[in-house]
């Protein structure tokens, strides 16, 4: 009888770095240095793509593109995107560490789905490079996975599917019935889609919430409850099986799952 043998987690902003800060600022920060404005918000919306692409889909934005254009007088072409991209990861390698705590709840449920047998695998956004960074900090932390995989040695990155497959491959699962994706963005939702195993999306410390800890223990509960409310509408949008408010919730759809899977 099938059952959830794996659980595919993204990083930022669903295992570890509350809110997906350290990419949001390194993109603002890269942009700036040229003279060119990106917003958090604008960045949050191609969260999830490797970083290299989400350069790309920031400088087709009309009002970045126009405000390129009009600071040097001619369109943006590869070298200003290799140079934004330099630049984010100058940014970025210097704060990655900074950024590498477990979202609370996180280490807690991983670690008893692990001792039920369920394995622990992982796609990003990141390099290789940038994961060999979070990996080991994030252990010492008490986040520990069976396998990361990146897009460097892949066809793509997100949406398409093959970090899934690979990690799959890795970790020796038969069928994508018995896969979940668990991701905090857009992308991480239509990955799992694409590659037809059950997804999961998470609403606290999530990209798309944007917020930190404690601006969402601030937040009122009416505005709280109407921000989560549109995340959710946007993942089960995109394709997401269930949505969650946090990871403790995480144990409870697997049950449910198997439970589906036992009546199929």
């Amino acid at each position: 009888m099938k059952k959830i043998e794996c659980i595919i987690m993204d990083w930022a902003g669903t295992a570890v770095d509350y809110g997906c800060f350290a990419p949001v600022a390194a993109f603002v920060e890269s942009f700036k240095a040229a003279g060119v404005e990106v917003t958090p918000a604008e960045t949050r919306t191609y969260m999830g793509l490797t970083k290299i692409e989400e350069v790309r889909a920031l400088f087709e934005i009309p009002r970045v593109k126009e405000e390129f254009r009009a600071r040097y007088g001619r369109d943006y072409n590869d070298a200003d995107v290799q140079a934004r991209y330099a630049e984010f990861q100058r940014v970025l390698f210097a704060t990655l560490e900074d950024y590498a705590a477990p979202i609370p709840g996180v280490p807690e449920v991983i670690a008893r789905l692990r001792a039920q047998g369920i394995k622990v695998g992982s796609t990003t956004g990141y390099t290789r490079e940038m994961m060999d960074v979070v990996i080991p900090a994030a252990e010492r932390m008490g986040y520990k996975i069976d396998a990361c995989v990146t897009s460097d040695c892949l066809p793509a990155g997100r949406p398409y599917p093959y970090m899934i497959y690979q990690n799959m491959i890795e970790l020796a699962i038969p069928s994508v019935d018995c896969v979940v994706k668990y991701g905090d963005t857009i992308a991480d939702i239509k990955e799992g889609v694409n590659a037809k195993v059950w997804t999961v999306g998470v609403i606290l410390g999530s990209n798309e919430l944007g917020l930190t800890e404690e601006e969402t223990a601030a937040l009122p509960a009416e505005e709280l409850e109407k921000r989560k409310a549109d995340v959710r509408r946007r993942m089960l949008e995109a394709g997401a099986h269930y949505v969650v408010d946090s990871i403790e919730q995480l144990p409870e759809v697997i049950e449910d799952i198997n439970q589906k899977l036992a009546n199929a």
